[in-house]
């Protein structure tokens, strides 16, 4: 990934492989039916789109007070719009990765209820997943501030910035949820009621700070699932929420990890 975090983040030799004993335990974990999965940056981060928090992260060029914040958009509509030009580009160009296709392939076996995702890019539905929670909006599309009008964001659609409603000629919005915005009320009762009832969760690619959705493995494992998170390094809460920690890019571990599901399906 280059210095703007611009290139697709592939496969590195830096990054271990998992633990196989780990990955037998994670199989076992899921075998037993309704695990759900929480997913963050780290997961589209192989399809070319800069993680957030990280070195080169998508809030080093821009800042989230300045570009992430609603009253920062509504001060500013157009300065704001731009960043999303940007944005609009590399999503229309990053592809679903490994760890989209196993997690739709893991829904398919049955083994997996739900997709929770902090991410906006749609590439879980692009993969496949039909049951997909989208904790923050989607960026696929804006919503009209005057009318509630939604319409699909494309870069044809921004060239002339701020973009205006077609309905009533009122303020579009990309459709996420910005910083001082509430998380859709359907899509945390959702989440929590699925964190409540799983037998096992997989949290991949996510760091788990930013609350509510932090709160998602802590309901899970008050209520006696079995969590695996799947990350590159660990995180803040793998000592103390974690059951099986299995090291890597996501693509990767979701990859072998559905492999091996798959083996023992047909074994």
């Amino acid at each position: 990934m280059d210095s703007n975090g611009l290139k697709p983040a592939g496969p590195s030799e830096d990054i271990p492989a998992p633990d196989a004993r780990q990955l037998e335990r994670a199989a076992a974990a899921i075998r037993k039916g309704s695990a759900i999965a929480v997913t963050g940056a780290g997961v589209s981060a192989e399809s070319g789109i800069p993680t957030f928090r990280d070195p080169g992260g998508f809030w080093r060029k821009y800042p989230p007070e300045e570009y992430a914040a609603y009253s920062a958009f509504l001060r500013d509509p157009k300065k704001v719009w731009k960043m999303w030009q940007e944005r609009a580009a590399m999503l229309e160009q990053a592809r679903p990765n490994d760890a989209h296709t196993g997690l739709a392939a893991l829904e398919e076996m049955r083994y997996l209820q739900a997709v929770i995702t902090q991410n906006v890019d749609n590439l879980h539905q692009e993969a496949g997943s039909r049951r997909v929670i989208e904790y923050h909006g989607n960026a696929r599309q804006m919503v009209c501030l005057e009318c509630g009008r939604s319409e699909p964001l494309t870069r044809s659609r921004i060239q002339e910035i701020p973009p205006k409603c077609r309905s009533c000629g009122g303020l579009m919005k990309p459709g996420v949820v910005m910083f001082e915005e509430f998380i859709p009320e359907d899509a945390l009762a959702e989440s929590e009621r699925l964190a409540m009832g799983c037998n096992s969760m997989l949290v991949a690619g996510t760091s788990a700070q930013v609350y509510p959705a932090a709160s998602l493995p802590q309901i899970a494992k008050y209520n006696g699932a079995t969590i695996i998170e799947i990350n590159v390094e660990p995180t803040d809460f793998t000592h103390d929420l974690v059951d099986v920690f299995l090291q890597g890019s996501a693509g990767s571990v979701i990859r072998r990890l559905t492999e091996h599901l798959k083996a023992g399906s047909s074994g």
